[in-house]
């Protein structure tokens, strides 16, 4: 009988895990979330798992082997609960499938008023305001100059949010 079981993948190898499962005619699942972050010193919009290393899978052990499951590429094991692994209930499944996770923001990644900490350059060492995005890579920050708030444009990669 099909149930979902959960697989944990190695590192960096959900997609490749997923792919030799799907050719296995194995169901798959790997809710993605688009979040808005710091790439190399530009804000970009990325697409990741919401649940890093973990893939949903809906098989029949007594058609496909759980040796077969586990020696796929990209698996590392299955989720277990004694000796057997763990069957996730289908309404998590259905909820997880039909209400995907809207754009979240990055908690690392600075938003207008919020402090950060210069980290590089002449100013290393200060507290600033995060007050705008200046480009792609750059963005102005209020700096306190004898009590004057001095906006100056600074690389993202020169601070970072407190």
């Amino acid at each position: 009988m099909e149930a979902w079981y959960l697989l944990y993948c190695k590192r960096g190898q959900l997609l490749r895990a997923k792919e030799h499962l799907e050719r296995q005619a194995v169901n798959c699942l790997s809710p993605m979330i688009k979040m808005e972050k710091i790439v190399r010193g530009k804000r970009a919009e990325v697409s990741e798992p919401l649940f890093p290393n973990y893939l949903f899978i809906e098989f029949d052990p007594e058609r496909i082997h759980t040796t077969t499951i586990a020696a796929t590429r990209g698996v590392s094991h299955f989720i277990r609960f004694g000796a057997l692994p763990a069957i996730i209930p289908v309404n998590v499944i259905i909820e997880l499938a039909q209400h995907p996770v809207q754009m979240i923001h990055d908690p690392q990644t600075p938003y207008p008023g919020d402090t950060v900490l210069i980290t590089e350059g002449v100013f290393t060492g200060l507290q600033a305001i995060y007050s705008e995005p200046d480009g792609e890579a750059r963005s102005m920050l209020l700096l306190n100059f004898l009590n004057k708030q001095v906006p100056q444009s600074l690389d993202n990669r020169q601070f970072k949010k407190l």
